[in-house]
């Protein structure tokens, strides 16, 4: 993920509203913006392995998504 894309994910999940909490005190949305950030790059993986569907590996995107589900 890059500093723009952290960036863009930081204000989207509002994580700029707990700017000035101490983080033990704003867990819940630290968690929810790494869980995001975690849930991009597996829809990245997947979108790319997808693309190189003309070898078979669509099985294999749906695997990376379905990590998330464990």
């Amino acid at each position: 993920m890059t500093r723009e894309e952290y960036i863009k994910l930081f204000h989207k999940e509002q994580l700029n509203l707990v700017a000035f909490k101490r983080l033990m005190d704003c867990d819940e949305e630290v968690l929810r913006l790494v869980n995001k950030a975690i849930e991009k790059e597996r829809e990245w993986c997947a979108s790319f392995i997808e693309d190189l569907d003309e070898r078979g590996f669509k099985e294999l995107a749906g695997l990376i998504r379905a990590r998330g589900q464990e």
